[in-house]
């Protein structure tokens, strides 16, 4: 028997996130072997009268086939899918790989290509800009590793995260949008971390479901050389299947002239990308009230509850500081007291203390009011 509790999910990403309608062309993208969560999504499709279009991959083959790749045939594999996204009008994303470090073994000067020829013009440059598009995982036993729970529990979890009340987080973002809309200064503090920037004139897009499930952030980007100070993370990252811990950025004039983790020389070359990488593309508060601990999935760990990421790398169209990479790497700094604690200011005035919004307008944001 199908779990309803799938349907109903199916049915949010394809009627309230995406808003389907009559004639459209839907990609659904799967990366992982589960097949009746596709299948759900295909019968929303053609109930609003769209037509599916289904793309399967795994990691493990997404591997094997970079381990030997020239640029040419990435450059010609990114044309065709270019071409492909030009032709639909959304696209949704399912990631459900049952080892996330699949990818650790690829040479990083593979990885560069395809992040480069493939991932910049076929998502970055063509599906961010053009089409409509969620991303989500999909529940399995890997997953449920990384949260340190039976895969039963993380499947109750993952269905509650999911299936929130979007529509009233929704509501109650548009005072922090506001905010952030008005705001030029931004001071970032805590342990390891003293960081100051300006946002004024980007703008700011509220996040409640429409691009990603689960969700739960309001972001902006800093003006592009207004960054400066440290910022000291405290989430493990997993990036091109290598798990990054203790990341340590220091800033002149926007630039990242300093960077260390457990692995310095391996983060530095991601860093050495494309001169982008080391500008920041995105700075985001999350928020999801049921999100409260790291799992190394960037999908969840940046709606953590009492959190903030800001991201080296491509910035978004919709709030935009110029900055342009092949990279963007959303990276997280959690701000509840077990963390660590830490305050942020907007024109000087506090705005948020360990992970609590401390003024009135932005109280319907904390935890309580939003489960």
């Amino acid at each position: 028997m199908r779990d309803p509790r799938l349907q109903q999910l199916a049915k949010t990403i394809v009627g309230y996130s995406l808003d389907v309608q009559p004639g459209e062309k839907v990609l659904i993208d799967m990366v992982g072997s589960e097949r009746e969560f596709v299948c759900c999504l295909i019968e929303e499709v053609y109930a609003r009268g769209g037509y599916p279009y289904v793309e399967l991959m795994d990691h493990s083959v997404l591997g094997s086939i970079l381990q030997s790749a020239k640029q040419e045939q990435i450059e010609h594999w990114a044309s065709m899918d270019v071409k492909r996204m030009e032709n639909m009008d959304c696209y949704i994303a399912i990631r459900a790989g049952d080892n996330s470090s699949e990818l650790a073994d690829v040479p990083e000067e593979k990885m560069k290509l395809y992040n480069t020829y493939y991932r910049k013009p076929v998502h970055l440059e063509q599906r961010v800009k053009h089409t409509r598009w969620v991303v989500l995982r999909y529940p399995n036993s890997s997953m449920a590793q990384l949260a340190n729970m039976s895969t039963r529990r993380f499947e109750d979890f993952y269905f509650q995260v999911c299936n929130l009340d979007y529509a009233k987080m929704s509501k109650a973002m548009d005072p922090l949008q506001d905010l952030m809309n008005r705001t030029d200064k931004v001071r970032i503090t805590g342990p390891g971390t003293d960081l100051t920037f300006s946002i004024k004139g980007i703008g700011s897009v509220k996040c409640c479901g429409r691009r990603n499930i689960p969700d739960g952030e309001v972001y902006s980007a800093p003006v592009r050389d207004s960054v400066n100070g440290t910022i000291s993370y405290n989430t493990p990252s997993v990036y091109s299947g290598y798990t990054f811990e203790h990341i340590t950025f220091r800033f002149e004039k926007g630039k990242i002239v300093e960077a260390t983790s457990n692995d310095t020389k391996r983060l530095n070359e991601v860093l050495d990308t494309d001169e982008g990488a080391r500008y920041i593309g995105e700075f985001s508060l999350g928020f999801n009230p049921y999100i409260l601990y790291p799992m190394k999935d960037t999908l969840f760990d940046e709606k953590i509850d009492g959190s903030l990421h800001f991201t080296p790398g491509q910035a978004y169209e919709a709030a935009d500081n110029g900055n342009r990479s092949s990279i963007h790497w959303d990276l997280v700094l959690i701000q509840r007291p077990e963390f660590g604690g830490g305050e942020i200011y907007f024109d000087d005035v506090l705005i948020r203390k360990d992970g609590r919004f401390v003024i009135p307008e932005l109280s319907p944001l904390n935890p309580e009011h939003l489960k």
